[in-house]
């Protein structure tokens, strides 16, 4: 019983990392993910200028430095430290003050009042690649189909995504989910996997209507993969090939139909003219042997039609006298 539960446990995982989308965190590769090393050392020697600042201001005014002079020093620098920020330059920072929307600020360095300001949100404003899937979802002609697509999409307004929406990423992929769920119950199997491009922009026109309030933008959907029934293929594979002998047989019998009305034509010129006719048969007969290189053995009552044109020596020898 454990052994057959882990099995279905093991087979869902495996469904599930098929059709899953990709996380944010994976947004970038290993190797281009930035660091905020450079930050934080600048946070550190701001905080240690302003620390050492402070303690020669108190020295210069009391003479000595004093135990509170260096908790005011300390205090102060940590202040100036959390007052100072830098953002990327693709990123884009929300700041509240005291709870409410202040200001979208970035990139580069800027200044928030410390306690009062918070920044809620570093949003990337670059564009962003999502995978996601369909499995097993019916058509209207009730065949279950496996999509697999691709979505870009970018954030445009970092207030919007921070303030409309609780987290915007997973709201993206699951409307994407959804409104591919949509369109491909809303057609058949035929049209599902002909018509990609005509998907690709239903696709497209749903996510942005959806999608437009929490400020994100939508690049384009490509679906990547469509998957059909074992069963389905192998019937869709029969009717494709009936349908190829069926205009294979067609163009057989438009071509019989040229042939024959060309026959007749040559028939009527022919029938004037027998001469024209024995004429035709000997080059007929002459073409064979020179291009196969063998022997033509007449019959006699084939060659009683040379009988006007062969001499009497060859009438003998093709009668097999």
């Amino acid at each position: 019983m454990l052994g057959k539960r882990n099995k279905n446990r093991s087979s869902e995982t495996e469904k599930e990392g098929r059709f899953a989308t990709v996380p944010d965190s994976d947004f970038e590769r290993e190797g281009e993910k930035a660091t905020g090393i450079g930050s934080i050392l600048f946070a550190v020697m701001l905080f240690a200028a302003v620390c050492t600042a402070a303690l020669a201001v108190g020295y210069a005014l009391l003479g000595s430095i004093q135990v509170w002079s260096f908790v005011i020093a300390l205090v102060v620098a940590a202040l100036a430290a959390s007052a100072l920020r830098i953002a990327s330059q693709w990123e884009k920072v929300v700041v509240l003050r005291l709870g409410k929307f202040n200001r979208i600020v970035g990139p580069g360095p800027f200044f928030v009042v410390p306690i009062v300001e918070s920044c809620a949100m570093r949003v990337d404003t670059r564009v962003r690649v999502t995978t996601f899937g369909a499995e097993e979802t019916l058509t209207n002609d009730l065949v279950p189909l496996d999509v697999d697509a691709v979505l870009f999409w970018m954030v445009w307004d970092a207030k919007a995504a921070c303030t409309e929406v609780g987290d915007f990423t997973r709201a993206v992929r699951l409307a994407a989910q959804t409104a591919l769920r949509d369109a491909i119950g809303r057609g058949s199997v035929a049209e599902v996997a002909i018509r990609r491009e005509q998907l690709d922009r239903e696709l497209k026109a749903a996510l942005e209507e959806k999608v437009d309030a929490w400020g994100v933008t939508v690049l384009s959907v490509e679906v990547r993969d469509i998957v059909l029934p074992k069963e389905l293929q192998d019937i869709m594979s029969l009717e494709a090939q009936a349908e190829q002998r069926k205009k294979a047989r067609i163009i057989l019998m438009e071509a019989e139909q040229d042939i024959a009305e060309i026959l007749e034509e040559a028939g009527a010129d022919y029938s004037d003219n027998d001469a024209a006719l024995r004429l035709r048969a000997m080059h007929l007969l002459y073409e064979s042997v020179r291009e196969t290189g063998g022997t033509v053995v007449v019959p006699s009552s084939f060659s009683e039609g040379f009988g006007d044109v062969l001499p009497e020596s060859l009438k003998g020898k093709m009668a097999g006298r």
